[in-house]
């Protein structure tokens, strides 16, 4: 043999076998790769002592129209308003929408396609162009063609895309309930502030009248000589304070009308055309006796979080399919012809048929980093989960306590006021006869003030509280009701538990 070629066969075949090697070496696998993420078993979380006393029924889960027992039309109206014209819910329902188009994306690419195409063209030749060195000739060419493609899903890795788009869709639709009842609770929250700027109003113009009766008692003290000008400065004083108080609390009380007008997606008029609220009733303190169980279904955003963890898991499904072989149809076939040949004629015809198998050999990592981040978009589902739990159950133990402590705090308010609304009448009787201390029913219209804008505000919190217990127990959602997206399983267990 001649020792040039042994010597080229053998370097052909060393390269051969190096390559070989290194592709074996790195034939792309998942192997190694595995998520982390856990969910929180809702019985595990303890709350028997948070709750401990509160009463339980299994009908205290809110109805789905629930801002309706707080017992005043006007707000029922405005909630409706809202729900219609809010741009937050606009915005909502795009997003919704934004996430079905990708769900139907995600389906037709699971679909062959099938593409007609037909077409004319006339030419003339230039010399230089034509085999025969004439040039000037025409011609006309005619094409119909079909061309068909299909990717045969082997894996399953085309339908848990879908279903993953598909899990996203039923996520990005509850997030669309559960931004009407962020909307509905900010809306009876506003309304009630609303309503709690008119009673400020009232106790800063009662405040102002009582400063103003005495004023006019320390004008006639001061021309009697019982009073010294000064003592009548301070009242002087006092009297132009409570004026700056009720400018002030007519200002926050615009500023609660243009609040409320925004959430409804008005301009700040439509707060101007309300009346005045009604006094709203806080909800009674009960719990479902169902809960924590219940409440991972109750909650928008916990279903919604767990429709997230069951797209994850299928991203990962898709992801590994990529490290499979994977086989494709393609096909064609129509006719082409000249001008003056048979346009269906035998010789006009053509067809190409091209099955393809691929299988992933080296890539330099790029499937192992796409699964792995799709590993740790599972775990990130997992941790918001989690999250999402954690924080509901500690909004309805926080909700309760806070409702609890303050009834008991309204009662104790409520009498103390009373007490000190008789002692101010006493000592304004006493300072009108010329006997009382002028410093006296100076302080005790101090206290009495006072005392009434804390009992405001803690009817305020009661019912401001009442309305966030109402949210964080679901605010009356239903899963599955009609005109949801139909999907092909519903979020499992297991997909927590991954």
């Amino acid at each position: 043999m001649n020792p040039q070629r042994w010597q080229g066969t053998a370097l052909r075949t060393s390269l051969s076998l190096v390559c070989v090697a290194l592709v074996l070496a790195g034939c792309a696998n998942s192997k190694g790769l595995n998520t982390e993420g856990v969910a929180v078993d809702a019985n595990s979380l303890q709350t028997e002592s948070s709750l401990r006393g509160v009463t339980l029924s299994q009908a205290a889960w809110p109805a789905r129209d629930w801002w309706k027992s707080l017992g005043d039309p006007q707000l029922n109206g405005l909630i409706t308003e809202a729900l219609r014209d809010s741009p937050d819910m606009q915005i909502a329902n795009a997003r919704s929408h934004q996430a079905s188009a990708a769900a139907l994306g995600a389906d037709a690419e699971r679909m062959p396609t099938l593409d007609a195409d037909a077409s004319v063209s006339r030419s003339r030749l230039a010399r230089d162009q034509d085999p025969a060195g004439v040039g000037g000739r025409y011609s006309t060419l005619r094409s119909l063609s079909g061309i068909f493609n299909y990717n045969f899903d082997l894996w399953g890795g085309q339908r848990a895309t879908w279903e993953a788009a598909l899990g996203q869709a039923r996520a990005a639709e509850i997030d669309q309930q559960a931004a009407q009842l962020t909307l509905a609770a900010d809306v009876a929250r506003a309304y009630s502030d609303l309503g709690q700027a008119y009673i400020v109003v009232d106790l800063a113009a009662e405040d102002l009248k009582r400063t103003t009766q005495m004023l006019d008692l320390g004008r006639r003290r001061l021309s009697s000589g019982i009073d010294s000008e000064y003592q009548y400065q301070q009242t002087e004083s006092l009297a132009a304070g409570s004026q700056e108080s009720l400018v002030d609390a007519q200002k926050r009380l615009r500023t609660a009308q243009i609040q409320l007008a925004v959430l409804t997606g008005k301009g700040p008029d439509r707060g101007q055309e309300l009346t005045r609220p009604n006094v709203l009733k806080p909800a009674v303190v009960a719990l479902p006796s169902s809960l924590p169980a219940e409440l991972l279904g109750r909650r928008p955003d916990l279903v919604a979080a767990r429709w997230r963890v069951e797209a994850a898991s299928k991203d990962i499904v898709a992801s590994k399919v990529s490290f499979y072989p994977n086989l494709n149809l393609s096909a064609s076939a129509g006719v082409e012809s000249l001008l003056g040949d048979a346009m269906f004629g035998s010789a006009s015809r053509f067809f190409n048929v091209a099955p393809t198998i691929s299988l992933p050999l080296f890539d330099g990592g790029r499937r192992r980093a796409d699964l792995d981040a799709r590993d740790a978009d599972y775990d990130l589902a997992v941790a918001q989960y989690n999250k999402s739990l954690i924080r509901a159950l500690g909004d309805v133990s926080d909700n309760i306590g806070q409702l609890r402590s303050i009834s008991r705090q309204i009662e104790a308010r409520q009498h103390a006021t009373d007490v000190i609304k008789q002692s101010y009448d006493t000592g304004v009787q006493r300072y009108a006869s010329g006997i009382g201390n002028y410093l006296d029913v100076l302080s005790i219209e101090q206290q009495l003030l006072q005392s009434q804008r804390q009992l405001a505000d803690l009817n305020a919190q009661r019912i401001d509280l009442s309305i966030q217990l109402m949210q964080a127990l679901g605010g009356g959602f239903a899963p599955g009701a009609p005109g949801e997206h139909a999907t092909p399983s519903a979020p499992s267990t297991a997909s927590l538990t991954k």
